[in-house]
């Protein structure tokens, strides 16, 4: 992971970090959505799969997509985050990321 050094603003009092220094700091999630037509063991050997994820977290996660219309399977890197994305959407999952 690149590491990212923060940009300090020189006050009078203290050194301070900028809001841009700090909104890139912040990870990216991966979503994903709830569709009616993947069925919820495919969901969870896809996550299996493509995160290396224990069965349990697999199952949780497929239950928050499926009870809550989407579930955050991961956080970090943005671009790992847009790599997981589009494995998740080739595997037929509707995925997004975001960094909130």
């Amino acid at each position: 992971m690149a590491s990212v050094k923060p940009q300090r603003v020189e006050t009078t009092s203290s050194q301070v970090l900028t809001d841009d220094s700090v909104s890139t700091m912040r990870p990216w999630n991966v979503l994903v959505w709830d569709d009616p037509v993947t069925p919820m063991k495919v969901v969870e050997v896809i996550f299996k799969r493509i995160f290396g994820y224990p069965n349990a977290k697999c199952t949780q996660l497929m239950l928050t997509v499926h009870n809550e219309g989407k579930a955050v399977v991961w956080s970090g890197q943005k671009d790992i985050a847009e790599s997981y994305c589009v494995k998740l959407q080739v595997a037929g999952l509707q995925s997004t990321i975001e960094q909130p």
